[in-house]
């Protein structure tokens, strides 16, 4: 694979198998306690560990179908306020998806996530759609449009369009 530029953005990875469900990441015994209390919960019936654990840049690597069940889109504002950095996976749910884009969540998809081991650290690139290993080999992801890049640059949708309305 190619060698690039990597911004100093590193992190762990966090591995998860296939049709991981949002019930998982917002669990609905927690959802009346407020973003910061759903957190705590975040994933923790697949991996005990993973809110305590998790820390700002790490990125989360899936098997097919992450995020499906229902829409509720506290599931991919929880991962955001923990602070992890992106979401990998060969296929999402679209809602899942589009909410994760809306918050301001990166969520690439990358046919090939076998070379991105648990526990890992990685380099991230949301402008190449790119994660380097420490070997200095690249997997690259989908490419993601300039217009959603530019979105999750703004921290979602609503932010997003708050900077352009108020620019007329």
């Amino acid at each position: 694979m190619n060698r690039m530029t990597m911004p100093t953005s590193n992190g762990r990875i966090w591995r998860f198998g296939d049709n991981v469900d949002t019930d998982a990441m917002a669990p609905g015994a927690h959802m009346k306690g407020g973003i910061d209390a759903l957190s705590r919960h975040c994933l923790e019936n697949l991996r005990p560990e993973f809110p305590a654990a998790v820390r700002r840049g790490d990125v989360v690597v899936a098997g097919e179908n992450f995020g499906m069940g229902s829409s509720r889109e506290q599931a991919p504002q929880a991962l955001r306020h923990l602070g992890v950095a992106a979401v990998i996976a060969p296929s999402f749910a679209g809602l899942f998806y589009r909410n994760a884009l809306n918050l301001g969540l990166p969520v690439l998809v990358c046919a090939d996530t076998a070379p991105l081991a648990d526990g890992m650290t990685v380099g991230f690139d949301l402008a190449h759609a790119a994660l380097r290993l420490a070997d200095g080999t690249d997997v690259r992801c989908e490419p993601v449009p300039e217009f959603l890049r530019e979105m999750l640059a703004a921290g979602g949708l609503v932010p997003h369009l708050k900077a352009r309305l108020g620019q007329r």
